[in-house]
Parts: C-alpha cells; sequence; structure tokens
C-alpha cells in the first residue's frame, strides 16, 4: 500500500469514528436496529442518562442513521428508529458483539485460570 493509500484508508477510519465514535452511538444503534424505542426506553434500556442520550440521538439523527418520530399522545412521546441508511453499519455492530463476547469469555477464562493456579 502506497503512502497515499495509507492516507486515505487512515482518513476513512476517521471519519466513520467521528460519526459513530465515543462510549454510546453504536450501543444506542444495535439497541435501535433491533426495535423502534421510545426514548424513556432508550435511556433504561441503554443506561445512559437522558441528557447524554439526547446529545447522542441529536448527532446520529444528524449523520441519518436515527430517526425521530413525535406521537401524537398525551402526553407527548417520543420514538427513535434506526434508518435504513444505518443498516450499513450492521456488521461493525455484529463484528464488535462477537469480539466483545469472545473478549469477556477470554479474560474471565483467565481470571479462573489465574485463581487456580493462587
Amino acid at each position: 500500500m502506497t503512502q497515499h493509500e495509507c492516507r486515505k484508508a487512515h482518513m476513512a477510519v476517521q471519519d466513520t469514528l467521528s460519526v459513530v465514535g465515543g462510549k454510546w452511538k453504536l450501543v444506542i444503534l444495535a439497541i435501535l436496529m433491533d426495535e423502534t424505542k421510545r426514548f424513556k426506553e432508550l435511556s433504561r434500556e441503554s443506561g445512559i442518562s437522558p441528557r447524554i442520550l439526547s446529545k447522542e440521538l441529536k448527532e446520529l439523527e444528524m449523520n441519518n442513521l436515527v430517526s425521530r418520530k413525535v406521537c401524537d399522545t398525551r402526553p407527548i412521546t417520543v420514538e427513535y428508529a434506526a434508518t435504513p441508511y444505518s443498516q450499513t453499519l450492521r456488521q461493525v455492530t455484529e463484528a464488535l458483539h462477537n469480539w466483545g463476547v469472545q473478549h469477556r469469555e477470554a479474560i474471565f477464562h483467565s481470571d479462573t485460570q489465574l485463581e487456580a493456579v493462587s
């Protein structure tokens, strides 16, 4: 790979991380890819404070990854859903999930081995 191609590859990774980076965006997307959620449900399920969740959802909406629907109910409820465009990240979220499961098993397995040796 040439230096120019490397720079382009690094820029692509930086662009991706600027959109979905941080502690919560991929968690939110993974939840919403399964089903539409109301704001409070999403906050409860993700464990994200309402203030942070609101900020993250606005950024995801700006990048066309999440849609927001205000429902005509009393009290007013707001639903969030993953957009069709967000499905382009499904492989990413699945890969992160798979790696996380393997990593957790490796860590717990190594802790068990260490305890048995002690």
